[in-house]
């Protein structure tokens, strides 16, 4: 399947057109369907008027219950893997307002108990200072004062004891002197800090000894329905369970060579005093 960004949105409603379509000519209704895929008719509808993107999984008890035929049931599954993928491209993003981003953060943190952050290259907004959270936007024009607000209004999620965080940096992220010496320092003693919030677990992956892996992108799964991975233009929401479990299988396997607890403390500890040196 060719990745074409432009049509991620499209597929939706087309997947939904193609389902009603594949559902009518087999003579059945919805109310049928949804007994037969142990469903609601009320998501039956929703799927068919394109208002609930169905999963894989859905779509294969769909086609299964329709006796739809291998070759119509691969083009469909394709069709629904593309509807399962969302493209946010920054520029879309700025042109909106990067405070509307923040609040689609928000509710998605607000709807969500476990979370694993791995960052190859940059401290996430839910760890960052002030000043970090500033830099990081820094080549954005305008007025950013409400983005940086909403970020950091944010990380009150930490907070909350029903929800579990893990977060994986590489040594690079946590050293990557995006800040002036002293505000680094201060960036790394707020690491350490959230290191100890009890919901929290934080480690680092350092530049020693031997990682027989290549990790290419940042990323982040909610709970184990939602990845979304960041790339320099963009970032993409995943939703097929297939490329969700692929995503928790490459943060459990970072998680092997990850420095929790007080050796992690310890190591930002040093980077720390490294930095608050070079005054």
């Amino acid at each position: 399947m060719t990745f074409e960004p432009e049509k991620l949105g499209q597929s939706r409603s087309d997947l939904a057109e193609v389902l009603r379509g594949q559902r009518k000519r087999a003579g059945k209704t919805q109310t049928w369907l949804a007994r037969r895929c142990t469903m609601s008719q009320t998501k039956v509808s929703n799927i068919e008027s394109g208002k609930l993107t169905p999963s894989l999984v859905d779509v294969e008890l769909i086609l299964e219950a329709l006796g739809a035929d291998e070759a119509i049931s691969t083009e469909i599954l394709s069709l629904a893997r593309t509807a399962n993928t969302e493209w946010q491209d920054h520029w879309s993003s700025r042109r909106r307002g990067l405070d509307k981003k923040q609040n689609e953060l928000a509710r998605l943190e607000a709807a969500s108990k476990e979370f694993r952050f791995f960052l190859l290259s940059m401290i996430t907004g839910l760890l960052a200072t002030p000043e970090y959270v500033r830099a990081s936007i820094a080549d954005v024009p305008g007025d950013q004062s409400k983005t940086i607000a909403k970020k950091l209004e944010r990380q009150q999620v930490l907070h909350e004891p029903s929800k579990s965080f893990t977060f994986i940096l590489t040594e690079q992220a946590v050293r990557w002197p995006l800040l002036p010496p002293v505000e680094m320092s201060m960036q790394l003693d707020r690491l350490t800090s959230v290191s100890r919030i009890p919901n929290v677990r934080l480690g680092i992956v350092p530049l020693g000894g031997y990682i027989p892996e290549r990790p290419l992108n940042t990323f982040t799964v909610y709970d184990r329905r939602l990845a979304t991975v960041e790339t320099a233009t963009g970032a993409l929401i995943l939703r097929d369970h297939r490329d969700v479990t692929a995503y928790l299988n490459d943060f459990e396997t970072y998680e092997r060579y990850t420095i929790f607890g007080n050796d992690c403390r310890e190591l930002l500890e040093g980077w720390s005093l490294f930095f608050s040196r070079q005054r």
